[in-house]
């Protein structure tokens, strides 16, 4: 049925909604051609612990967090289950939060000490339009040997503390020491006000993976103070709350930010260079920042010696070694659990960076940017990018530039990525997914994070400023490698 509508001299068919209302809710099979409504499947996006995590507290809930609204009676005890090795599954109960969209299971008892549980959602769970999972959805994680009886503390925020000149489009984000419950993550718990807290900015808040993220329903005031607070209704996966409310303040300027949001690098974002299978290196290099390597043993880091280094070495165990001077470094069980995370909080970042949508640029230059001047937004090639002569970025201090790179990148020797008009080497994010990585050639200058799945390496006496986050190793030659300005 279908009615016609004449606008001037152009005809546009209007097709009524009947069918498609009498096919809503039909279990998710409709298809989207002729009106119809077509329901996807919900999926997990974020789960605490998280997969493979060790070291968990005893007294810790098991969460999942999803992509959808869920229909709260579809997820019970029967559809979300704990289970240790060699043990019958745990008894306890489940609840879920619309507000967060998340399911937790609060266990009867405490974990046993040094084991691995095995958590899973099955396909009887099911989203608020009653289509289920399309797959039993599993993960494991490996108890400690203490309880958590410490509370949360909040390790960075952006905008820091008395910060100036934020962009009005921006969103606030604070991470986590631990992971939170997320259903206590909300309106309430989380304020942004302004006029000495007469004023109650309105937002959405959203919470995964220790990230708390705040956006307001229209943009920031120019040249106005704001105040964030969260309060002691914020509490960990072991009920540990806040010790007290924690705020801090910015200052927005007046400019609106070009270019996607952000990456958010979470504890990822406190080292210069993080690897999961070590950093060789060629003396003498000079790295401001702190490195680290997990899951490999920390002697994977031995050619850096702390005398090249201005920041920290953190490893996976305590057996770096370098020159035989071992004062930078920090091997203890604690250390070990922070690189372990930073790692976890890389590959999220990447993920993030290489999930993004509806680029502005697709498939530019072929993927040669030599000599070119690039605005900032979201790139995508589904090639190598090419660096053979200088490229230069141009922007504010608030705009950002995602580069998605499906092949390699390959900078030659002797040039250099320029940033101009008060661009920020935080604010550049270059997340390659190629089977070799990043090369960045002999003498050549590198601006901003690279998030990369391969290896990095950096050639004889080739400078960066920025970060190097690799899913393999980083290869450094006689190098300069600065952790960029806040």
């Amino acid at each position: 049925m279908k009615t016609i509508a004449r606008f001037g001299n152009r005809k546009i068919w209007l097709t009524t909604f009947i069918l498609s209302t009498l096919l809503v809710g039909c279990g998710g099979s409709n298809s989207n051609h002729g009106g119809t409504v077509t329901y996807t499947a919900p999926t997990v996006s974020s789960t605490a612990p998280a997969d493979s995590a060790t070291s968990v507290a005893l007294n810790s809930k098991v969460v999942a967090s999803f992509d959808k609204v869920m229909d709260a009676n579809s997820i019970d005890t029967l559809s979300f289950t704990v289970q240790g090795a060699d043990e019958p599954a745990l008894t306890g109960t489940v609840s879920y939060d619309a507000g967060s969209k998340t399911a937790s299971f609060s266990p009867g008892s405490n974990f046993s000490s040094s084991t691995l549980y095995t958590a899973t959602l099955t396909t009887a769970v099911t989203s608020a339009s009653s289509v289920g999972l399309t797959s039993d959805y599993v993960w494991s994680f490996t108890s400690g040997t203490t309880v958590d009886s410490t509370a949360p503390t909040v390790v960075s925020t952006d905008p820091q503390n008395a910060a100036t000149g934020f962009a009005l489009n921006h969103s606030i984000t604070a991470v986590f020491s631990e992971d939170l419950q997320p259903a206590s993550v909300n309106s309430d718990s989380f304020k942004l006000t302004t006029n000495g807290g007469a004023v109650v900015v309105t937002g959405s808040v959203s919470y995964q993976d220790r990230l708390v993220s705040f956006t307001p329903d229209d943009q920031l005031a120019p040249s106005t103070l704001y105040t964030v607070t969260f309060t002691t209704a914020v509490t960990d996966l072991a009920a540990n709350a806040l010790a007290a409310n924690y705020s801090w303040t910015f200052t927005t300027g007046t400019e609106i930010a070009e270019g996607p949001g952000p990456i958010k690098l979470r504890t990822a974002g406190d080292f210069v260079v993080l690897t999961k299978t070590g950093i060789t290196n060629v003396h003498t290099s000079a790295i401001t920042g702190n490195i680290g390597a997990s899951p490999i043993t920390a002697a994977a880091m031995d050619n850096v010696f702390c005398t090249e280094i201005t920041g920290t070495i953190y490893g996976a165990d305590n057996a770096y070694t370098g020159s035989g001077a071992v004062g930078c470094f920090a091997g203890s069980a604690s250390d070990n659990t922070l690189v372990a995370n930073a790692v976890l909080d890389m590959e999220t970042a990447y993920t993030d960076a290489a999930g993004r949508t509806t680029p502005d640029f697709t498939e530019l230059y072929a993927g040669d940017i030599s000599g070119r001047t690039l605005v900032p937004g979201l790139y995508k090639w589904g090639t190598d990018v090419l660096i053979n002569t200088d490229v230069t970025l141009n922007g504010s201090a608030n705009d950002v530039w995602i580069f998605q790179i499906s092949g390699d990148l390959i900078q030659a020797s002797a040039t250099s990525v320029f940033l101009t008009g008060g661009a920020l080497a935080k604010n550049v994010f270059w997340q390659v997914g190629g089977g070799t990585g990043v090369a960045l050639d002999t003498t050549a200058h590198f601006e901003g994070v690279v998030l990369a799945i391969k290896g990095i390496t950096v050639n004889t006496s080739a400078s960066v400023n920025g970060r190097l986050l690799s899913q393999t190793a980083v290869t450094l030659d006689m190098n300069t490698v600065t952790q960029p300005a806040p």
